[in-house]
């Protein structure tokens, strides 16, 4: 069978790249085309464009970019009709991905989705153009099924989270290897997750950093995002006892005491690694307004949204400053608030649904595809 597959960021790739894995298994003749990163990329068949291209965060950015973004529509339209797939499968990126989809389900393709956008956060409306334009969604977190069914009567399956396999199967790393490889010290660990896309890094990376001189006991690590280099990291990083470690979140978070975490996917992957966390989040001034009108949440966190109540404490916008921050980390790591997120981390985790995300949805979409 032909896969055509449309994956956005970072996240989007790692669930897209165990998707096709899963889906070689099924169908021995499997063959890809997609729109994603290195990690699918790694898998096979042909990238058409990768990610770290079109990452635009927040709306103000969007606008400024919007001539490149029609472009990119355009182009994937022609090309999957060039291709000629037996199944588009769209991963998250509602933006781009819905509009391919209206078009593809007019064409006659059959149109899957994986890893639901974000519709119970905002602009619940999107549902309307999903129900009309998606053959199947496959939903990874657990409220989602619930949503879409009663407020829309529309029927999606929940697969359980694909980062559960992810963090699941990974190697085991060799702590003293590890801070040998990486030249860290002996101290315990605060790891810095400040997003992949450049606008996040820019706004949350200088605060974080600013704790630095006040946990001297500590090893602040920055995780760097594959999407990025080096070299931009660099220009934050003022203080010589800082350490950079380029794609290797997942073996940093396993040996970390506490970490500071930009709002996203990142949220979840720690808190499955058991690691306090504080979560940040700074976007421009308009964007951040924008959001705060059509966004109906009460948290941003995926872990406080999963478990319908205050996990983790997020800090966002004027909260995210160097004061509040530093107040936050000593709390997560020397007080009973620590205790209890390790606590509330094993809760979050059986909401989950177990392991297998990645399987089902290649069974049942390989199923589809017979019938």
């Amino acid at each position: 069978m032909k896969y055509y597959i449309i994956a956005g960021e970072a996240s989007g790739d790692l669930h897209a790249s165990n998707l096709m894995k899963a889906l070689q298994k099924q169908d021995a003749n499997a063959n890809f085309r997609f729109w994603g990163g290195d990690l699918m990329q790694n898998v096979g068949g042909t990238l058409v464009k990768h990610y770290k291209e079109r990452a635009f965060m927040g709306f103000i950015e969007v606008i400024m970019n919007l001539n490149k973004i029609f472009k990119d529509i355009a182009f994937c339209k022609k090309d999957i009709e060039s291709y000629n797939p037996d199944v588009i499968i769209f991963i998250d990126n509602s933006g781009f991905n819905l509009r391919i989809a209206k078009w593809a389900k007019q064409k006659g393709f059959r149109t899957n989705y994986y890893v639901s956008p974000q519709v119970w956060a905002s602009r619940a409306n999107r549902v309307h153009a999903i129900k009309r334009d998606i053959d199947a969604m496959y939903v990874i977190l657990p409220f989602e099924k619930e949503f879409y069914k009663d407020k829309f009567n529309y029927n999606v399956t929940f697969v359980g989270h694909p980062l559960i396999d992810a963090i699941a199967d990974r190697n085991q790393v060799n702590e003293f290897e590890f801070r040998k490889t990486h030249q860290l010290t002996d101290k315990p660990i605060i790891a810095l997750l400040p997003g992949s896309r450049k606008q996040e890094i820019t706004k949350m990376l200088a605060v974080m950093l600013s704790l630095v001189n006040d946990f001297p006991d500590y090893q602040f690590v920055i995780a760097g995002a594959p999407s990025q280099d080096y070299g931009f990291y660099k220009t934050f990083i003022k203080n010589s006892t800082v350490s950079f470690i380029d794609n290797k979140t997942y073996d940093l978070l396993s040996i970390s005491t506490a970490a500071l975490v930009t709002s996203g996917t990142a949220t979840l992957e720690t808190a499955l690694f058991k690691v306090p966390q504080a979560v940040c989040y700074k976007g421009s001034n308009i964007s951040y307004q924008i959001a705060k009108r059509i966004i109906t949440l009460k948290y941003i966190s995926l872990v406080n949204l999963i478990m319908d109540r205050e996990v983790v404490t997020e800090l966002i916008q004027n909260d995210f400053n160097k004061k509040r921050l530093k107040q936050e980390l000593e709390l997560i790591l020397n007080s009973e608030k620590r205790k209890q997120l390790f606590l509330d981390y094993y809760d979050l985790e059986k909401k989950l649904g177990g392991k297998g995300a990645s399987e089902k949805t290649a069974k049942l979409i390989y199923k589809s595809l017979q019938s």
